[in-house]
C-alpha cells in the first residue's frame, strides 16, 4: 500500500543527498516483505507493519503476519509505538516553544504551578531537562512502573511529589519516562486543552495523520481496534492484554504504518507534513534530533548515534516498535506485536536490517537466542523439580542422618534453601539494573519478559522451600523419640 503525498521544495543540501541517494538501486517491495519474513520467522513476532520513506515519497508500507484475532496485519492496521512516542511529545512541546508559549530553558515550575518534588533540586528542572531525560529523575529513585499507576497527566504531577533526583538537573542522561509524564501535563496546563486533543488538533490532525491518536493508561484506553499484542513463551506467541501502565506523553501513542509514513517524511523534510502543513521549523527539527552535550547522544525525543543515524526504540511489554532516519533521507518505522523478552530487546535489529537494505547491501540475518533461552530454562525448570521431588522423598532419610547433629551446625545445609526464593523476590530489581539500565520492572511485568525465566526461578523456590519445611518438621518430629544411645 502506498500515500498519496504532496512533494514539496527539497533545500539544496538535502537535494545533493537524495540524488545521491537515488543512485542506489531502491529495494522492491518483494525484497522488503522478504527481509520482513525471515526476521519475524525467527524472532518470533506474529505480525510487523513497515513503513520506508525517501524525502518525500513513500516507499512502501505493509503489513506482515497477523493480529491476535488471527486477522491479517496491514499498512492501516493500528498499533502502538510504545516510546516512539517520545519523539511526538517533543514535537508537541517545541511547537508550544516557537509560539513563544514556552521557553524550554525556563524552569518546569513556571509552566506547572503544582509540581514539586521531594527534593529542592528539582525547582531547577528545564523543560529542556525533561525532553533531554536530565532532570536527574530516574526509575532507581522513583519508580514509575512499581508504584499506584496515575490516570491523567494530572495525576502523574501529584504521584511525582515523593521523587527525589539521582543527580543535578542537567549532569546525567538517565531515562525515565516520568519526564514525558510530566512534559504531557505541560502541554495540557499551557494549552488549557487534554494532552490527547492538543495532539490531535495540532499534530496529527494537521499532518495528515488521520489515524492516529494517544492515550493515558493501558490497557484502560486501547481503542477497540487495538488487538492484543503477545508474550513470548517456550516458541510461542501467546497473546495477552498490556498490563496496567501509565503512557500519557511517554509511550502513549497508537498509529500505523501509513501514518508513520506521514511522520517520517515530516522529519526528513524539516517539519513539513507530505500535505504541505508545516509542524515545526528546520531548525526547531535539528533541535530535537540533536543532543546539547556531548556527554549523552540523546536530543529531544531522539537518540543518535555515531553514523549520523537519529533514531528511537519503542518497547511495551507486547508490543515493539522503532524509527530510524538515515543521513541519506531515508526514514524506517517497524511495529511488531510481540513484547520485549530474553533474547529480544526490541524490533530495532529489522529496521537495521532494512536500513542495511535500502542503502544497496545485502543485510546479514542476525540470530535470535529467544527460543534457545527458553529451552535452556525449561531444562532448568524440569531439573529443578526433579530434584525437588526427589529430595522430598528423600526427607525421613536426612532426618535420621542429621537427628543428634546440633540445631546450629544444619543451618548453613538449611539456609541455602531460601536462596531461590530471595532470587525469587529480587529478581525484577536485578534484571532491571543488569539489563534493563536501571529501569523500574514489577514482577507481573517480568512474567510478560520472560515467562520461561520467573517459571524456572518460582519452581526453584517452591521446591526448595517444601524441601526446606518437610526437612525440619520431620526433624523435630524424630528429635521428641529420639534417644541417644539406644
Amino acid at each position: 500500500m502506498a500515500l498519496t503525498t504532496t512533494a514539496v521544495t527539497v533545500p539544496p543540501a538535502a537535494a545533493v543527498a537524495a540524488r545521491e541517494t537515488r543512485a542506489v538501486r531502491e529495494p522492491t517491495p518483494a525484497a522488503i516483505e522478504r527481509v520482513v519474513a525471515e526476521y519475524a520467522a525467527r524472532t518470533g513476532y506474529p505480525g510487523i507493519a513497515t513503513a520506508i520513506t525517501l524525502g518525500d515519497r513513500v516507499l512502501y508500507t505493509g503489513g506482515y503476519g497477523h493480529d491476535s484475532s488471527g486477522a491479517a496485519v496491514t499498512a492501516a492496521t493500528p498499533m502502538p509505538v510504545a516510546s516512539v512516542s517520545k519523539s511526538f511529545t517533543a514535537l508537541a512541546v517545541m511547537r508550544l516553544a516557537e509560539a513563544g508559549k514556552v521557553v524550554l530553558d525556563a524552569p518546569v515550575r513556571g509552566y506547572l504551578p503544582g509540581f514539586r518534588i521531594a527534593d529542592p533540586r528539582g525547582e531547577r528542572i528545564t523543560v529542556r531537562q525533561l525532553l533531554e531525560q536530565t532532570s536527574g529523575l530516574s526509575d532507581g529513585t522513583f519508580p514509575e512502573k512499581s508504584l499506584p499507576q496515575p490516570g491523567s497527566p494530572a495525576d502523574a504531577v501529584t504521584r511525582a511529589r515523593t521523587a527525589t533526583l539521582a543527580a543535578e538537573p542537567g549532569t546525567r542522561h538517565l531515562y525515565t519516562n516520568t519526564n514525558y509524564h510530566l512534559a504531557a501535563r505541560l502541554v495540557e496546563v499551557v494549552t488549557g486543552e487534554p494532552f490527547a486533543e492538543y495532539m490531535r488538533r495540532q499534530v496529527f490532525g494537521p499532518a495528515g495523520m488521520r489515524s492516529t491518536t494517544t492515550i493515558s493508561q493501558t490497557p484502560r484506553d486501547l481503542p477497540s481496534g487495538v488487538r492484543e499484542g503477545h508474550l513470548y513463551a517456550y516458541g510461542m506467541s501467546v497473546p495477552a492484554p498490556e498490563p496496567k501502565r501509565f503512557v500519557g506523553g511517554s509511550d502513549g501513542v497508537i498509529t500505523t504504518a501509513e501514518d508513520m509514513a506521514v511522520w517520517l517524511i515530516t522529519q526528513n523534510k524539516g517539519g513539513v507534513a507530505p500535505n504541505g502543513t508545516r509542524l515545526l521549523s528546520a531548525e526547531g527539527v535539528r533541535t530535537t534530533h540533536t543532543p546539547s552535550d556531548r556527554r549523552w547522544t540523546y536530543g529531544l525525543g531522539w537518540d543518535t548515534d555515531a553514523r549520523g543515524r537519529v533514531s528511537h526504540s519503542g518497547i511495551w511489554f507486547t508490543y515493539t516498535a522503532h524509527q530510524l532516519l538515515l543521513p541519506g533521507g531515508y526514514g524506517i518505522a517497524v511495529i511488531g506485536n510481540g513484547g520485549i523478552g530474553l533474547g529480544n530487546e526490541g524490533i530495532g535489529a529489522l529496521a537495521d536490517e532494512l536500513a542495511t537494505l535500502v542503502t544497496g547491501a545485502s543485510p546479514e540475518a542476525g540470530s535470535s537466542l529467544r527460543l534457545i533461552i527458553d529451552l535452556v530454562l525449561a531444562c532448568l525448570t524440569l531439573l529443578s523439580l526433579a530434584l525437588g521431588v526427589r529430595n522430598l522423598r528423600r526427607t525421613g532419610r536426612w532426618a535420621g542422618r542429621f537427628v543428634s547433629r546440633p540445631s546450629w551446625r544444619l543451618l548453613p545445609r538449611l539456609l541455602p534453601r531460601l536462596f531461590p526464593l530471595v532470587l525469587l523476590v529480587l529478581l525484577p530489581r536485578l534484571l532491571g539494573m543488569l539489563a534493563g539500565g536501571g529501569r523500574d520492572l514489577t514482577h507481573l511485568q517480568l512474567f510478560y519478559y520472560s515467562v520461561a525465566l520467573v517459571t524456572w526461578t518460582a519452581v526453584a523456590a517452591l521446591s526448595n522451600l517444601a524441601v526446606l519445611t518437610t526437612r525440619v518438621v520431620a526433624l523435630v518430629r524424630l528429635r521428641r523419640t529420639f534417644r541417644p544411645g539406644r
